[in-house]
């Protein structure tokens, strides 16, 4: 195992090989072996070109070629920072073969994160577009490289200014020494990042591969599958969940989008004729909201998976409503590795309300109160994992491994859920989503389900804002539908008629044009909860003596 990363204990390699979880096999041997076997078939596409898996080989091992050239080895970490694009699969394909470990960073990151992973992984090379909505890649590459002793090289998809062209190589490899172990690290992932700089996620060949495997047979992706793929590449739910290289081990295709408007997605998947679309809840209820005349567009989708965050009941229930023959799949999981799916032959109830179960039979769950003790069949408690594509510690992080992990090999998620007699999953927030209103703990994702439903509700995050004398009460920020309203007063009868405690209404209500989110469409709370807390500041700065949240707690504010 690569140095800094914390192994699987021998009894539980040696069984998940045995039980068959665990193959003796590399992500490029076993890309090439389904590539060679549709080798006419198109295996990737984004709105420049589409490559047939044949052509997808070779463009790989021209990549390949030109890194190894250009000294990039088996066991070197090389920073993959590109969007949506065919390169993206290629070159992927091209480390892999080298046994060089890309990081797959997103394109959203800038200098800060990238100059720490550098140097955390002492990456030795970085591979760029050079220019993506507006921003210069290459120039940040190439300061990268001057700050960063380990980096050596800036590769780019496109010719730039100090950057080797990849896009004019024309290979000639140096042979390569050395076999590539299915049972070490093949890649990093990045964590969410919630608690500072995102750490990395050590993925090796065995555990990846059986979890886009997995996943692709629970998602009925096959060869006459056609997946669109808006999210960006380098997270683990686009990526292997079963994502591109579910795709690719299937014989589907595989289309690129940078786009994420429901607009543009309407295009593409009536254009491309896409059956799987993987995506976050916010670019479902943008699809829910595409006019009548535009729903026939989407005629062609065999299956939307949604994830990312939990998915509504109303908004699912939506979905099905709207489109009879869609299959509405919810995942939910993470980068470090856990994956819960509905299952297609589940019941309305069971797809509409819940998560799902693990992904594989040899997943172990542990849902823990605050003292690490198992809660009853039903009660909320902390999620905690171990299995066959759970990593068993981060990259080169020994104080977060020690609060992240059990001794016994469990993963603690932060994720608060409940498990019913059948063994779903439903996601009830954080940990740190919850809000504490003078002891009474109040899931704020369980308040957001109910304003969800209301009819003048388009969007809604219920975070927690300072208060002197409770500590913390609910404060809900809304987007509301067009032509609608909602006041404090109407938003707590609704709240009364659907039989909500009063200790969890929202307290304050704030009205706004649109949520702040991530490159993924995930509401960023700590955003929201920072500006509440400014708002209460500023409040309270121009009238001395308010105690925080005093006042200005119970009153709606529009902006």
């Amino acid at each position: 195992m690569l140095d800094g990363c914390t192994p699987y204990p021998a009894e539980f390699r040696e069984r998940y090989i045995r039980e068959g979880y665990w193959r003796p096999e590399t992500i490029a041997e076993a890309l090439v072996s389904s590539a060679k076997a549709n080798p006419a078939r198109t295996a990737v596409a984004d709105h420049r070109r589409r490559l047939t898996f044949s052509q997808f080989l070779d463009e790989a091992e021209r990549f390949r070629a030109c890194l190894s050239n250009h000294g990039i080895a088996r066991g070197d970490r090389v920073i993959l920072q590109l969007p949506n694009c065919v390169e993206f699969a290629s070159l992927a394909l091209a480390c892999f073969e080298l046994g060089a470990i890309p990081i797959m960073a997103l394109p959203a990151l800038r200098r800060a994160e990238l100059e720490y992973l550098a140097r955390l992984a002492e990456a030795k090379a970085i591979i760029i577009a050079p220019e993506y909505r507006g921003f210069d890649h290459a120039a940040l590459a190439r300061e990268l490289r001057d700050a960063v002793a380990s980096v050596e090289t800036v590769f780019s998809i496109a010719p730039a200014n100090g950057c080797i062209d990849l896009a004019s190589s024309r290979g000639g490899a140096k042979p390569t020494t050395g076999t590539v172990d299915p049972f070490d690290v093949a890649l990093f992932l990045l964590s969410g990042g919630t608690t500072g700089l995102p750490k990395l996620i050590p993925r090796t060949h065995a555990d990846y591969l059986y979890n886009a495997r997995e996943a692709a047979r629970v998602c009925e992706l096959n060869e006459t599958s056609r997946i669109l793929l808006a999210l960006p590449a380098a997270h683990n739910f686009p990526l292997s969940s079963p994502g591109l290289i579910g795709a690719l081990l299937t014989g589907a295709i595989s289309v690129f989008s940078q786009e994420t408007g429901a607009e543009e997605i309407a295009a593409i998947i009536s254009r491309e004729r896409i059956t799987h679309l993987p995506c976050v809840p916010t670019i479902a209820m943008s699809l829910l909201a595409l006019p009548e005349s535009d729903r026939p567009r989407l005629e062609s989708l065999k299956m939307i998976t949604v994830g990312g965050q939990r998915l509504q009941e109303p908004s699912a229930r939506a979905l099905r409503r709207i489109w009879p023959s869609l299959k509405v799949q919810q995942v939910f999981g993470m980068a470090e590795g856990l994956l819960c799916y509905t299952h297609l032959d589940d019941s309305d109830d069971v797809a509409c309300t819940t998560q799902g179960r693990p992904l594989s039979p040899a997943d172990e769950i542990r849902i823990v109160d605050g003292s690490g003790r198992d809660v009853a069949e039903g009660e909320s408690g902390e999620l905690c994992c171990r299995g066959p594509y759970t990593i068993r510690g981060y990259y080169r992080a020994d104080d977060r491994n020690a609060e992240g992990f059990t001794t016994d090999g469990f993963y603690r998620t932060g994720d608060v859920v409940r498990r019913d007699a059948a063994g779903n999953l439903t996601v009830e927030g954080r940990i740190k989503d919850q809000i504490n209103r003078g002891g009474e703990k109040i899931s704020a994702e369980e308040v957001e389900s109910h304003l969800l439903a209301h009819p003048s509700v388009s969007a809604v995050a219920v975070v927690a804002m300072p208060d002197a004398r409770l500590g913390e009460r609910p404060c809900a920020f809304v987007t509301l539908r067009p032509g609608t309203l909602l006041t404090l007063d109407t938003m707590r009868d609704f709240l009364t008629d659907r039989g909500v405690a009063r200790y969890k209404w929202p307290e304050r209500l704030e009205m706004v044009a649109a949520m702040p989110l991530t490159n993924v469409g995930k509401i960023k709370k700590a955003d929201l909860r920072r500006e509440i807390e400014t708002r209460l500041a500023a409040e309270n700065l121009s009238r001395p003596g308010l105690p925080p949240g005093g006042e200005g707690a119970a009153r709606a504010q529009t902006r």
